[in-house]
Formats: C-alpha cells, structure tokens, sequence
C-alpha cells in the first residue's frame, strides 16, 4: 500500500495550526473529498460537519465548509456532536459524505478531520488515499461553476436527533428509575446529549465535565482520566459511573467502589449477555491485538470466539461487518455496537452496561469482574527519526522476548499511527517475565530510536 501524507488509522490529525492541522489542509480535504463523492446525476450532493469542543474547530470548520461548497456540495453543520452521531446523521440525512472534526482523547492542542462514507461507515484506506492523491493537486482544479456553489445551513436539532436515536437502544420495558448515575463528558462533544439521555430514560445524573470553553477537552477528565469520575462516584454515592472522551466514542466505566472498568470487560458484559439473550452473533466478538489474554480466555470458556485485529476502530468495524459480528471494540473503550452504530458509541456502550445492570439487580462491582486479566504492560518508547522497528539489534530482541514468551503470554511491538512512539506490550501469566521482556524490547528500541 502507498505510504500515507495525511490520513493515520482514525483520520487526519495533529497539532492545530501546524501541517497538516491547517485552514490549507482543510479546505484541501473538502475540495478534494467534494469532488470525489459527487456523483453525475444531476442532483444537489450534501456534507454533513459535526464537530467536538476545541477552539480550533472554529478555524478548521470554515475551511472545510469553503472547499466542500467550493466543489458544489451543499453543507449542514451540526456544532457539538458525539462522532458516532454524525455517522448516524450522515445516514438518516441521505448525505454523500460525513466529517467529524475532533482529535478524540487527546488534548485540545490537536485536532483532526475524519470521513464518513454514505453508509455511515468510515471509509477504507483505499479511499483515503485516493482522496490524498487529489489533496496536492491544484486549488483551481475542480471548481464548481458560479451557479452550481453549495449551500450552507446550520441545523439546530442535531443533538435532540441523537439523543432520541441513543434512547432506543436502551432495552424497551426497562428504565433507569432509582440508579444515580456519574457521568463525566470531558468537556467534550457528549457535554449536553450524555447527561440528557441518561435523564430521560429515568436517571438521577451527576454530570461533570460538562463545561467546555475550547481549552478544557479531556483536561483531567473523561475516559483518559478516570480518576475524576471514580472521585464523583465515591463523593456523590452514586451506583455506576460513566467517563467519555472527547468526541464520545469511547467509554470507561467507574462501579460503585471507584474502580475501573476498561473496555474488554465491558465488551465481556455485553457480549456474554447478548449471548445468552440469543442476541449475540457471529459466535463471539471482534477486538484488537491489544485486548487481554484473559477476555479471549473467558469467551472460549463459553464457547465464543475472539477474533483480534489490528488497532483501530476501523478495522474492528471491517471485520465485524465481514464476519457477521454484532459487539466488538477496543481496550480503551471504543465499542461497536453493531445493531446500533457503525461506529464506536460511548453513549450506545453505557446503556447496554446500564442494562445488565438494571435487570441483575445486583452493584455493579460485582459484575464488572466479567474475568481476571492476565498481567498486561505497555511501554510507550519515543523516537526521533529513523525506523527503530528495522534496526537489527531491536529484531534480535524481539525475537528472544517471544522465545522467551512462548505458551505463557503475547508480545506486540508496533508504532503508534498518531505520534512517533512505538508501542511495546507485553502479557502472561508470569508477571516478572512479563516486565522484563518489556523493559528488553524497550532498552533495544531506545538505543535505536
């Protein structure tokens, strides 16, 4: 495959006002991607932007909107919205493309642009590099005539739409009556639609993280630090607690006690009881190389597969929608839920997890031991230049770690698609083992990087 100039594995990101965070790059991906998903029929064509909370949605927005109405797209902003809810929009709206303007957890610094194809699904790396292909071409090339421009327009229940479409994904019959929820946004994309929901389906909400001013996003809050939700659910009582992150398509889950419930317990839950609702299909579920030995022992337990990719929503998605699966998702939190999404829906997660605990009848620390987790490190090694994975020294490392590793545990070492670190993860029943193997492949990787 051709090597990437813009697009990683969760579209384009970096720091805003430098390349390829850029007014140029923007209205580039807009002209570029305009032009790609018009169609020759003689009809209007539509884009549809939502956007999280950082300041510099304000300058990378306007960009977007020029070179997509500059193309002969018509334009429909949404403000603030979760991101799988401009993939549900981008389908309910009948829109050629989708565009969510976030950098996800990480901190306001950084923004990115990702792209919804008609389905609401992102689109391929093919596609992507096709876009790319056209990015660099003239700025001229292209061009809508005078009287074909699009037409812009901001629509105002964008968050009320979404809020109703999360709400039917909560089980008929059931109601969130009586449960005193935490939830904490990070001043993000779910500031208003994740306390609202919970709300209407019968919720007593504690909401933090939910007033943004452009600089805030994930500052200490949301599912990257849930230390402040686990602080809100030991402060206020409450039973459960919810962290999202920036653009809401991640979640981790808080029990009662303040403890942590990373992503494949909760898709653990999910899975093990759509499986004995008869719900479950393609017989287990999709992660990634990075989910626990101890999930995928606790399927196969039950009779249930775990198919691993690599990382990125993006992929999971791909493979739950060629085998058939109907629950898959990350680690960190991004879980697909696929009779619902076609992305990963902090929200839509929640309220599954809400379920099993509404009907058990039972704390939630007790259910959030779905299964004990082998012990599991990652080191995360920066480089400067250079492809450190080539060096010859960081392969015989590698090599003797898995050799060392072998029937006891796993060895990933990849590069990270966002920044320049490889990524060194390491799991096993023997936890000393485990340490050191990482702590070899690390020493290797900085004496090459």
């Amino acid at each position: 495959m051709a090597e990437r100039r813009y697009f990683g594995t969760d579209g384009i990101r970096g720091r805003a006002n430098t390349h390829p965070m850029t007014p140029e790059v923007a209205l580039r991906v807009g002209l570029a991607a305009g032009r790609m998903f018009m169609s020759s029929d003689d009809r209007r064509h539509l884009v549809v932007i939502g956007k999280d909370t950082r300041l510099s949605g304000y300058m990378i927005e306007p960009a977007l909107v020029a070179g997509f109405s500059a193309a002969g797209m018509d334009v429909r902003t949404f403000g603030p919205l979760p991101t799988p809810g401009v993939a549900m929009m981008t389908r309910s709206m009948r829109a050629d493309i989708g565009v969510m303007i976030s950098a996800s957890h990480n901190a306001y610094l950084d923004n990115g642009i990702k792209l919804f194809g008609p389905d609401g699904y992102k689109l391929s790396d093919e596609v992507e590099l096709k876009i790319e292909s056209m990015m660099d071409e003239d700025l001229g090339s292209g061009l809508a005539p005078a009287d074909k421009l699009g037409r812009v327009k901001r629509i105002d229940d964008s968050q009320a739409r979404y809020v109703e479409i999360a709400k039917a994904s909560f089980p008929k019959g059931l109601s969130l009556q009586g449960l005193r929820i935490a939830v904490d946004c990070a001043n993000g994309a779910g500031y208003k639609v994740a306390p609202t929901t919970l709300y209407e389906l019968g919720a007593d909400v504690i909401a933090v993280g939910v007033e943004p001013n452009g600089l805030n996003i994930n500052e200490n809050c949301g599912s990257t630090h849930p230390a402040t939700l686990a602080e809100a659910v030991k402060r206020h009582g409450a039973d459960i607690g919810i962290a999202l992150d920036g653009d809401a398509d991640r979640v981790i889950i808080c029990d009662e006690k303040g403890q942590i419930v990373d992503g494949d317990q909760i898709m653990a839950m999910v899975a093990l009881d759509w499986a004995r609702r008869g719900l479950l299909t393609g017989g287990g579920l999709v992660a990634t190389v990075m989910s626990n030995l101890g999930l995928e022992r606790a399927l196969n337990a039950e009779g249930l597969t775990l198919e691993r990719t690599k990382v990125g929503d993006r992929y999971v998605m791909e493979r739950m929608r060629g085998g058939g699966f109907n629950v898959g998702g990350e680690q960190s939190g991004h879980i697909i839920l696929h009779d619902y999404a076609t992305t990963g829906d902090g929200l839509m997660s929640a309220l599954q997890v809400l379920a099993v605990l509404v009907e058990s009848g039972r704390p939630m620390s007790e259910l959030a031991r779905q299964f004990e987790p082998v012990p599991q490190l990652l080191e995360n090694v920066r480089f400067t230049g250079g492809k450190p994975l080539e060096d010859a020294a960081v392969k015989a490392a590698i090599a003797d770690a898995e050799a060392r590793l072998n029937g006891q545990g796993r060895l990933l070492v990849r590069p990270s698609g966002t920044e320049k670190l490889i990524r060194v993860m390491a799991e096993g029943d023997d936890e000393a083992l485990v340490k050191q193997v990482v702590a070899d492949v690390s020493a290797a990787v900085k004496a090459a990087g």
